[in-house]
C-alpha cells in the first residue's frame, strides 16, 4: 500500500506544501487537478486546507494512515457541490460516487476506493466519520477543523497561518 506511515515513506516521494510534508504521487497530483478544474476557487482552497489540516493532525497524533487515501478523499470531498456532479442524492453521496469513480479510473483497488467513498460521504457527519477507519476519521477531522475550527488548538499559530495563507479563500 502506498503512502502509509507517520511521515512519507522513503519509497513514496514527498513535498512540502504550506509547511506540511505530504506524499507527492501522481494520483494525488491528478486529484488536485481534478478538484481545481471542477471547483470554484473558494471551494478548492477549502479542500486543500482541509487536506493539509488532516495531514498535520495525523502527524501530530502519530497516526499511521494511507496518505493517498487521505489526500484523495479530503481533496475530493466537496465534488457534490460542483455543477458537474449535482444530482438527486445528497451532495455528499453525489460527491462520494464521483470520488470513487475517479479513484477506480485511476486504478485504485476496491477497498481503498471504498475508504475514499466513506470519507467523502461522511465528511459532514462527524458523529459517524470520526469513528470509522483512520483515513475517514482524519478526513473528517481535517474538514471539521477548516469548516468549523474543531480541534484548532492542536496546531500552532504558525501551522494554522501557513496553511490558511497558502490557500486563502472563504471558509
Amino acid at each position: 500500500m502506498r503512502g502509509i506511515g507517520l511521515s512519507p515513506r522513503p519509497d513514496v516521494a514527498a513535498r512540502l506544501l504550506a509547511g506540511v510534508t505530504v506524499p507527492d504521487t501522481p494520483l494525488i497530483s491528478r486529484a488536485i487537478e481534478f478538484a481545481r478544474e471542477r471547483s470554484e476557487p473558494y471551494l478548492f482552497n477549502h479542500v486543500m486546507r482541509s487536506w493539509l489540516f488532516a495531514a498535520t493532525l495525523a502527524l501530530l497524533s502519530q497516526t499511521a494512515h494511507d496518505g493517498e487515501v487521505l489526500a484523495v478523499s479530503t481533496i475530493l470531498h466537496d465534488l457534490g457541490l460542483a455543477e458537474g456532479f449535482d444530482g438527486p442524492l445528497r451532495f455528499e453521496v453525489e460527491g462520494a460516487n464521483a470520488a470513487r469513480a475517479f479513484a477506480l479510473d485511476e486504478g485504485i483497488d476496491e477497498r481503498r476506493a471504498q475508504l475514499i467513498w466513506d470519507g467523502v460521504a461522511l465528511n459532514s457527519t462527524p458523529s459517524i466519520g470520526l469513528y470509522k477507519e483512520t483515513e475517514v476519521a482524519l478526513c473528517t477531522a481535517g474538514i471539521g477543523l477548516d469548516w468549523g475550527g474543531w480541534g484548532y488548538e492542536a496546531l500552532t499559530e504558525a501551522q494554522m497561518a501557513a496553511i490558511v495563507e497558502a490557500f486563502l479563500g472563504s471558509r
